[in-house]
């Protein structure tokens, strides 16, 4: 997804009930008041949250207000495939298990949420079975059942015609899933026969093959449930049914979203969250430059993408030692990369993709993008804190810089002299196109002339890079792109960039259109494998052969300066949401 986990941690899960809520036992009481007396708390060091809780606090009440720059690709937890809204989703939509409010790799730690515990498999890995908490609640005070979990999941992975924007998982995986045509069209009261809910707290999924993470893929927000009487489609966005400790009083397309606290929330059932804040605000189609102005002034509290404040504010922020204590500088298992289109000519041609490859200078594009504070410059598809890893360079060039030569001989291997394309980047986000302008720069070195083309966050993948007609039609060869695992593993990294199933017609995140049965083969032998070495034996194979196919650039290994709030309490940026803060249980001093 765009942003999420680092190494995977295969740890117990004993005495579950307890985990939730033990960062801030270990806290202790209030600290709200160590402040100077007006609502800020004493800064903890920079990297602080990266360690442990920063502001730890128990105090109830004010308002957390969050903003971004553009506007999410959707508030539905069914419709969304952005990091940020996986983090965010969760204050209103509860799945089936998530992972601990924990700082670093320790909130790679999966834990259940409406389930009571983790999935119970069985038939080597073919059939998990969940059991909901008891007396689970909506908004409105109805029952929350299995039945509200099996609907969500046929909604937002079969209904692929209304809400595309999610990954497609359950769709790949469940019994039947390739003829399912979705909640939407299916007349029985049945829905899919590979899902089953034998009472209200039971929910058993028959997969086609074994899947051994499959806890960590019901930590998706696709998990969490939606009447099937209150669902309305892709408008379902404005009038979302709550499960958790947040609803939406209002929501503004483009604009704004306010949520308050659901008084049929019951902490009984509920070890992880704390309800804290009064109100939630959600301001969109925020200037950049206005945000990390606001989150030094604390009128902003939180910046809701988690892509760190932009490269002027961020010169301000670490040459002044005062402003340095309050950011955090996290990993958080990101890929930053350019995708290479395998099915427009001429990059069908390997040798033009890797013409690509060993034209671009990464030194400038990590310049663009911030500097080694914003990444470390990338040589393989998994990042070094993904499980998988192997340390290589496929297209080594002296200091990183490129090497035209070889990127000309590349070019004449395929034919070729010049090669004119087009270069996509999110217009929102500065950093990439800066990045874009850079590879454009290397490219017409060599004779590969691109133009950049920018688009909205919110559209990218839906009408944009993510659209392969779209691609086609408008000479779309090299996109920019930022990946972060879906959960943390190999395969959570892998699978919906490379996995040629994982290729749609739109909200398509295989944007290189890569489509090699051996990495399929290796995905589905690993994802299968009870041995963990095994597993990642095999994600490193994939990433040397998916390299050898030269179908994307690897650029940097994304690193991310947050401004921490000092108004702002119980922050922790976590690994499983790609170094953002844990948005679960903020509060506020103010």
């Amino acid at each position: 997804m765009e942003g999420i986990p680092t190494i995977m941690r295969r740890s117990s899960l004993a005495a579950v009930a307890a985990i939730g809520s033990v960062s801030l036992l270990l806290a202790g009481c209030s600290k709200a008041d160590d402040g100077n007396g007006d609502g800020k708390t004493k800064s903890a060091g920079a990297d602080a949250a990266t360690k442990k809780m920063v502001n730890a606090s128990t105090k109830k009440g004010g308002t957390v207000t969050y903003a971004m720059s553009d506007v999410p690709d959707s508030f539905d937890p069914g419709n969304t495939y952005y990091a940020y809204m996986y983090n965010f989703s969760r204050l209103y939509a509860r799945p089936l298990m998530t992972f601990k409010p924990d700082a670093g790799e320790k909130g790679n730690t999966l834990v259940p949420d409406l389930a009571s515990e983790p999935g119970k498999q069985s038939d080597g890995g073919k059939t998990w079975t969940y059991k909901l908490r008891a007396g689970l609640k909506y908004e409105d005070g109805s029952p929350i059942t299995s039945k509200d979990v099996k609907y969500a999941v046929e909604r937002s992975n079969f209904a692929r015609d209304v809400l595309s924007l999610g990954p497609n998982y359950f769709q790949q995986f469940l019994k039947g899933g390739d003829k399912y045509k979705g909640p939407y069209k299916d007349k029985s009261a049945e829905g899919l026969k590979s899902i089953e809910t034998p009472d209200d707290t039971t929910i058993v999924f028959h997969l086609n093959e074994p899947f051994q993470e499959f806890d960590y893929l019901v930590a998706t927000p696709q998990t969490a449930p939606v009447p099937q009487a209150k669902d309305t489609g892709v408008d379902y966005v404005k009038k979302i049914v709550s499960s958790g400790s947040y609803k939406f009083q209002s929501y503004t397309e483009g604009k704004q979203a306010v949520l308050v606290r659901n008084k049929n929330w019951d902490a009984k059932t509920d070890p992880l969250r704390k309800q804290y804040p009064n109100k939630i605000v959600v301001n969109l189609k925020v200037n950049q430059s206005t945000i990390d102005k606001d989150l030094q002034s604390g009128d902003t509290l939180i910046d809701l993408q988690g892509k760190g404040v932009e490269t002027q504010t961020q010169a301000q922020l670490v040459t002044d030692p005062a402003k340095k204590a309050n950011t955090d500088n996290a990993y958080g298992g990101r890929l930053v990369y350019a995708a290479i289109n395998s099915k427009l000519k001429p990059f069908t041609n390997v040798e033009c993709r890797k013409a690509v490859q060993y034209a671009v200078d990464k030194v400038s594009v990590q310049t663009a993008e911030g500097g080694d504070i914003r990444g470390d410059i990338a040589t393989t598809v998994l990042p070094p804190d993904i499980t998988g890893y192997e340390k290589a360079d496929t297209y080594a060039t002296a200091g990183n810089k490129g090497d035209a030569a070889k990127a000309k001989d590349a070019l004449k291997a395929c034919g070729k002299k010049t090669i004119s394309t087009t270069i996509t980047a999110r217009s929102d986000r500065q950093e990439e196109v800066d990045a874009a302008t850079a590879i454009i720069a290397s490219l017409k070195k060599v004779g590969i002339n691109a133009s950049l083309k920018q688009y909205p966050s919110g559209k990218y993948f839906t009408d944009y890079a993510g659209v392969p007609k779209f691609n086609q039609k408008n000479n779309v060869g090299i996109m920019m792109m930022q990946w972060g695992a879906d959960w943390p593993s190999g395969y959570g990294f892998l699978q919906q960039i490379l996995n040629s199933k994982a290729i749609g017609a739109s909200g398509n995140t295989n944007l290189s259109e890569f489509t090699n049965k051996a990495v399929d083969a290796k995905l589905a032998k690993a994802i299968a494998a009870p041995d963990e070495a095994t597993r990642n034996k095999l994600y490193a194979e994939i990433d040397k052969q998916t390299m050898d196919e030269a179908v994307l650039v690897p650029l940097t290994y994304f690193k991310v300066l947050l401004y921490r709030s000092p108004y702002a309490t119980n922050l922790v940026s976590t690994s499983a949401f790609s170094g953002e803060y844990d948005y679960l249980n903020i509060g506020t001093t103010k």
